[in-house]
């Protein structure tokens, strides 16, 4: 794989996807074919560098990795719609770190614009700008794009195979290849043999792949339906293998300590108490921290708790409310992007009224269920790694980096992702994990971090700030100004990865706030990108988690200022905006028979997100029980154009909705001394069963073009539940968590 920093001069898709590079992005090195990673044995064919066939049947190589999100079982059926097999009789393996694997969705993302209101032109562009990601090699799972980057291509890879496997059979059979069929994994001859697809799988092997017209939707079997989950058996009983399953001969484990004090080093330590327990094999200088290998991840847990270390200081200002104060001086310098600028904010309608608020949304963790964790095995001229990631390429140039090896001598076995969120597209347990097997060669060692090490040393949802100044009149919105002041994520994970920091305006800062479709004649909206060393990185729906609730929020407040029902006010702004997000309003009004008025003891919010290229719209109810106050029903509907897979996007939207209810009611990362605050669970707590809504969700198939459905479930359940608050109690919070606020059932 090309070195990032070779291809990348000076600037890498930031925003608006202004991308420099030289002759790395020539014609010829963007159409050059991604060469197959897969390498057939006898007997097998690697048709594509998707599909293998072997004597066991048929193996699909997903390129997108599988946590939680239902990728594998759709991927499956996309490939079985045209290689006529049996979804169950497709085996799921993840793809080996190959530019092959490249994301063909993540790039056209970044183009200008709101989304929604996105051309069929301008959606082709985008398709054409995602081949550029294969000479960036990125295999990434991220932005809500797993289906959008596969419907396509995976169904050409299915239908290449079949074409091809009829090819082998027509040669064996010395007929012509449209006089035969295939069905269940077998080609059918004209008198009805069968020939199943493992018998030619190594004269298929031989022959140039055969390229075929994709099937029209009327004559999809699976696509469109609600498939058994592929996993779900594994996952069920055990058996599924993720990180912290590895296990190898000889395997030793070890655990990890770095500095709290987030990009500080280390003065110097004292491991004489660690060395003394039975069963410690070795300790770790890893410069910034220290790791024990031991005889299991429990000993080697406390032997590293019982090392005395002396910290350096943390790079920025130790104490949450100092970090909040430099967030906002951004607000004095100029914005990085101003990406909405319509009509006049700086005149106010005569006859006007004017609302103004001011808005915050803590740091947050990702909280991963399985803390992170990777099993390296180094033998000095190669490395092999294992565990749950969302970027094997990058995760094996920056392993091989740490390792002192090229690429090619480094092999990433990706696992099943015990939650991934963003944080998993990080790179940095696979490195610990590295330079802590780099210490005891030629054995294989099982890097497992504690909780608290985990939620300690995440890469942030970071804080954020927005100053809305708006304004009614005859009942209608006239106008909106918004400013909004937060680190940036993007920036960050480009310098992490490339060396070199992003430019541009960031596109992903604002997202959610400035791409909403309603029609206010003078809106803009700015972002200001705060200079702060804390560690931040992609968080379930990235900028539009916190700029959701801020828009969201301030629309309420302006529907309440003109004196108008919420849901309909923000209606009669969607409608000549944009239909599909307004057919969501509608749909989820009456699904949750909205009125506008609420008995007492109980309140109700809506709120309306457009992220991932889908419409989200959703109606939370509280009720106040003896002084507390539970969250007890949810409506979802959203709209993502083709829906692939009925009931897992239902479930995501689910999903989605309850890790943003359980950031809007319960989480907050703090900072004292410098360290963060939280560590575990009962500091930084979830929705539970019995404090977790009863949902319905709604999907919806009219956006013209396909959209995501892993993220866009989370930013609208944040303004909703505050929205709902509001209408319970009639006060108005606007900053996270609400559990300060309120006496939530936990």
């Amino acid at each position: 794989m090309a070195r990032l920093g070779k291809i990348v001069r000076r600037t890498f898709l930031i925003g608006s996807a202004a991308i420099v590079g030289g002759v790395a992005f020539g014609a010829y090195y963007v159409s050059r074919p991604a060469p197959n990673p897969l390498k057939p044995g006898p007997g097998e064919a690697a048709l594509n560098p998707f599909v293998l066939i072997d004597q066991q049947g048929v193996t699909l190589f997903a390129p997108r990795a599988e946590m939680g999100q239902g990728v594998m079982t759709t991927w499956a059926a996309l490939i079985a719609e045209e290689l006529d097999v049996i979804p169950e009789q497709v085996r799921v393996l993840h793809g080996p770190a190959a530019a092959a694997y490249y994301n063909s969705a993540l790039l056209g993302d970044a183009l200008p614009g709101k989304g929604y209101d996105t051309s069929n032109f301008q959606h082709s562009l985008g398709e054409a700008l995602g081949v550029i990601g294969r000479t960036l090699s990125l295999q990434v799972t991220g932005g809500s794009t797993s289906m959008k980057d596969g419907f396509v291509r995976m169904r050409e890879a299915g239908a290449s195979a079949r074409e091809t496997l009829k090819q082998a059979a027509a040669n064996r059979l010395g007929v012509a290849r449209d006089t035969l069929r295939t069905e269940a994994g077998a080609v059918i001859a004209a008198d009805g043999s069968r020939i199943p697809y493992p018998d030619l799988a190594e004269d298929a092997a031989k022959l140039d792949p055969v390229e075929a017209p994709l099937r029209d939707p009327s004559e999809w079997r699976y696509l469109g339906r609600t498939l058994p989950r592929l996993d779900m058996v594994a996952k069920s009983t055990g058996t599924a293998e993720f990180g912290v399953d590895v296990r190898l001969p000889g395997m030793k484990f070890a655990s990890v300590r770095m500095n709290p004090n987030l990009g500080g080093g280390m003065k110097g330590f004292d491991d004489s108490a660690a060395r003394a327990m039975p069963g410690v094999e070795k300790v770790v200088d890893l410069g910034g921290g220290v790791a024990v290998i031991a005889s299991n991840t429990w000993l080697a847990m406390q032997a590293v708790e019982a090392i005395a270390v002396e910290w350096e200081t943390a790079p920025y200002p130790p104490e949450t409310d100092a970090i909040f104060a430099q967030i906002a001086r951004a607000f004095d310098d100029s914005p990085n992007s101003t990406m909405r600028d319509d009509g006049d904010v700086t005149t106010l309608p005569e006859g006007a009224t004017v609302i103004e608020a001011e808005y915050s949304a803590p740091y947050l963790a990702h909280a991963t269920m399985e803390p992170m964790n990777g099993t390296a095995l180094y033998t000095g001229d190669r490395l092999e790694f294992w565990g749950g990631n969302q970027a094997p390429t990058f995760m094996q140039m920056k392993i091989a980096e740490a390792a002192g090896l090229d690429t090619e001598a480094v092999e990433v076995h990706t696992t099943y992702l015990g939650g991934g969120y963003g944080r998993r597209a990080e790179f940095d347990f696979g490195v610990i994990a590295t330079r802590v097997a780099m210490a005891l060669p030629g054995v294989p060692v099982q890097t497992t971090w504690s909780r608290e090490e985990d939620m300690r040393h995440d890469f942030y949802r970071p804080g954020a700030l927005a100053r809305m100044r708006g304004a009614v009149k005859d009942g209608k919105a006239v106008m909106i100004d918004g400013r909004l002041a937060t680190q940036s994520p993007s920036r960050q994970a480009m310098t992490r990865v490339t060396g070199m920091p992003g430019a541009g305006p960031d596109k992903v800062l604002v997202e959610g706030f400035f791409n909403q479709p309603y029609a206010v004649p003078n809106y803009r909206i700015s972002g200001h990108i705060a200079d702060l060393a804390i560690p931040v990185g992609f968080w379930r729906s990235v900028g539009n988690s916190h700029n959701g609730f801020f828009h969201e929020t301030f629309v309420d407040e302006m529907a309440h200022a003109a004196g108008r029902d919420p849901l309909e006010f923000r209606l009669e702004l969607m409608r000549a905006e944009h239909a599909p997000s307004a057919g969501c309003l509608e749909a989820v009004r009456e699904m949750s028979g909205w009125t506008g008025k609420t008995p007492e003891g109980v309140g109700r919010g809506v709120a309306f997100t457009y992220s991932f290229g889908t419409s989200v719209a959703q109606v939370i109810e509280v009720v106040d029980e003896g002084g507390t106050i539970r969250i007890a029903r949810a409506w979802i509907a959203c709209d993502i154009g083709l829906v692939l897979d009925p009931e897992t996007v239902k479930a995501q939207m689910f999903g989605g909705m309850v890790y943003g209810l359980s950031a809007a009611a319960h989480g907050r990362i703090t900072f004292a001394g410098g360290a963060v605050e939280q560590g575990n669970f009962p500091d930084y707590d979830a929705l539970r069963m019995h404090s977790a809504p009863q949902v319905e969700v709604r999907v919806l198939e009219t956006n013209r073009h396909m959209g995501g459905a892993g993220e866009p479930g989370t930013p609208p359940a944040m303004p909703a539940l505050g929205n709902a608050l509001f209408d319970l109690t009639g006060k108005r919070v606007r900053s996270m968590p609400f559990a300060e606020h309120f006496n939530l059932l936990v």
